[in-house]
C-alpha cells in the first residue's frame, strides 16, 4: 500500500485536466490549513475520501500530514473498509480520532434506529460532539458537486453556525476562487478540495495515481438480498427479512457508506479501466443508484446538511 514509491511523471501530460484539478485541491489544502488553528480531514475510507488523503500526503511531503484524520464510526461498516483504514493509519504514521455513533446513542445524544435501521443521518450529531470536543475549526471533506444537487450548492468553504447548521444562502462568495477561510468564535468550517471533481475524474486519478482502495470497489461476489431496488449485503445490520430470498451475486459498490443503506451494483469491472468504462457510461450518480438514504426524499441530502451533516 505504499504511495508514492515511483513519482515520475509523463512530461506530455504534464498540464492535463488532471494535474489542474490536483493542483487546485493541494493550493486549497494548504490554504485552509494556513488560515485556521485546528483543522482534521474526514475520512469514511470511501474513494473520495482516500483520493484526498493522498492529496493531503502530497501537499505537505515529505513532512506528515499536519493535521488528524477523523472517521465517524456508524457501528454498521463493511468490514474491508474497517480493515482498509486501520492499515493506512498505520502506513503513514497518522492520528486516528474515532468518533462513535455509538457512544452517541449509549449517551442518549441520539436515538436508537434499532439493530436493522441506518444510522447515516445519525452521524451528524457525532461529528459535531467531536468537532466540539476537539476544538477543530475546520473539517475537510470529499463531497463534490456532481454528486447531489445539495452538495452542488456548497462553496468550496461551507461556513457552518455555532450549532453547526448550514445556510446555503449565507455562503460566502468565492470570485476568482479566492478564499476566505476566516471564521469567528464557535463557528467552524467545512472545506472541499474535490469540489471540481467528477466520479470519472476521481477513478482516472485513481488509476493515474494507483491510490489503494478499499476492496469492494472491485468486482466480487456477495451474499445480497434484493430490497428497495438495490442489492444490499447480509451481515452486520442486514438480515433475510420473511420472503426475502438471499442470492449470490457479482458485484462491486460505487460508494461506501452504512451497510444498511448502501447497495451494491451487478459488475464484472476488476481493473480501473474497466470501472472508469463502466463510470464514463453511467447516466446515475454513484449516490443516486445505491444510497437508500438519498432516495428517500428528493431534499434529503439538503435536510441532512442543515443538520450539521458532512
Amino acid at each position: 500500500m505504499t504511495m508514492f514509491a515511483d513519482d515520475t511523471r509523463d512530461v506530455s501530460a504534464s498540464r492535463s485536466h488532471l494535474d489542474r484539478l490536483e493542483a487546485e485541491a493541494i493550493s486549497i489544502i494548504r490554504e485552509v490549513t494556513a488560515g485556521v488553528d485546528s483543522p482534521v480531514l474526514l475520512f469514511s475510507g470511501g474513494k473520495d475520501s482516500a483520493v484526498l488523503l493522498w492529496l493531503a500526503v502530497r501537499a505537505f511531503r515529505p513532512a506528515r500530514v499536519p493535521f488528524p484524520v477523523m472517521h465517524v464510526d456508524t457501528g454498521h461498516n463493511f468490514d474491508e473498509v474497517i480493515a482498509y483504514r486501520d492499515a493506512l493509519v498505520s502506513e503513514f504514521g497518522l492520528e486516528l480520532v474515532v468518533a462513535s455513533v455509538q457512544k452517541s446513542i449509549d449517551d442518549g445524544r441520539i436515538a436508537d434506529p434499532g439493530p436493522t435501521g441506518s444510522r447515516n443521518r445519525q452521524q451528524a450529531v457525532t461529528l459535531l460532539d467531536a468537532i466540539k470536543e476537539h476544538k477543530f475549526d475546520a473539517a475537510f471533506g470529499g463531497g463534490r458537486r456532481d454528486e447531489d444537487k445539495a452538495r452542488a450548492k456548497e462553496r468550496i468553504l461551507s461556513f457552518r453556525d455555532r450549532t453547526g447548521a448550514w445556510e446555503p444562502r449565507a455562503q460566502r462568495p468565492e470570485p476568482w476562487n479566492v478564499l476566505n477561510p476566516r471564521i469567528a468564535k464557535g463557528e467552524h468550517l467545512r472545506a472541499f478540495p474535490l469540489s471540481n471533481w467528477t466520479e470519472l475524474d476521481v477513478w482516472e486519478y485513481i488509476e493515474r495515481e494507483q491510490v489503494p482502495l478499499p476492496s469492494i470497489y472491485f468486482s466480487h461476489r456477495r451474499e445480497v438480498v434484493h430490497r428497495g431496488g438495490m442489492l444490499l449485503a447480509i451481515g452486520g445490520p442486514v438480515v433475510a427479512e420473511v420472503g426475502e430470498k438471499v442470492s449470490v451475486e457479482t458485484v462491486r459498490y460505487r460508494t461506501v457508506g452504512d451497510m444498511s443503506c448502501t447497495g451494491a451494483v451487478r459488475s464484472d469491472a476488476t481493473t480501473h479501466r474497466e470501472i472508469i468504462d463502466e463510470v464514463a457510461a453511467s447516466r446515475i450518480t454513484e449516490r443516486g443508484a445505491t444510497r437508500a438514504d438519498d432516495q428517500f426524499s428528493e431534499s434529503a441530502m439538503e435536510d441532512r446538511k442543515r443538520e450539521g451533516y458532512f
